[in-house]
């Protein structure tokens, strides 16, 4: 019995020995240099947080009672956004943002969204960056398309850009300088 005692002991202590090793290696993990090859030079950005999800909504006012009254949410009053096309209304959630979206102008692009899609539904994702030149110019190289030549002021009056869906797996990506 002593024997099979001393392999149990064994093995748990190999066990905490690779866990130390995984402990020591995590202490020295650094984020930025995640996952890039020998000798790959780091990111000059940072990809950041979600900031929110944009829904384009028909009914602007039906979609923010639903947020506020029904589901009990802190909601924005409706800010128009001209050189964007857009009202917009953000719904807090406290680890991100809801973004209702709503057109302004008939060339507005979410009226174009709203002919394809008449009940509304998810238009784009926005993520954080720390830097949206470099990212820009970083993404350009990497061949990733975005819709507008330079950034503009976004809803939240911080530089924003919008890369291809083409080129992020069907999704619209807004990064939001942080």
């Amino acid at each position: 019995m002593a024997a099979s005692v001393w392999k149990v002991v064994g093995k748990a202590a190999g066990a905490v020995r690779r866990t130390c090793l995984v402990a020591a290696a995590l202490r020295h993990y650094s984020p930025s240099k995640a996952l890039l090859a020998p000798g790959f030079p780091g990111s000059l950005w940072k990809l950041g947080k979600l900031n929110h999800v944009a829904i384009a909504v028909p009914d602007l006012d039906k979609a923010t009672a639903l947020y506020r009254d029904v589901l009990g949410a802190q909601v924005s009053a409706p800010v128009p956004l001209p050189e964007h096309g857009v009202y917009t209304v953000f719904v807090e959630l406290g680890n991100t943002k809801l973004e209702l979206l709503h057109p302004l102008g008939d060339k507005s692009p979410i009226a174009g969204f709203l002919q394809k899609n008449k009940s509304g539904g998810m238009h784009h994702i926005c993520i954080e960056v720390d830097d949206i030149n470099a990212a820009i110019a970083d993404l350009k190289e990497k061949k990733i398309r975005t819709l507008s030549e330079q950034p503009r002021t976004g809803a939240h009056g911080k530089p924003v850009m919008f890369l291809h869906p083409k080129d992020c797996d069907g999704v619209l990506v807004e990064l939001e300088e942080a």
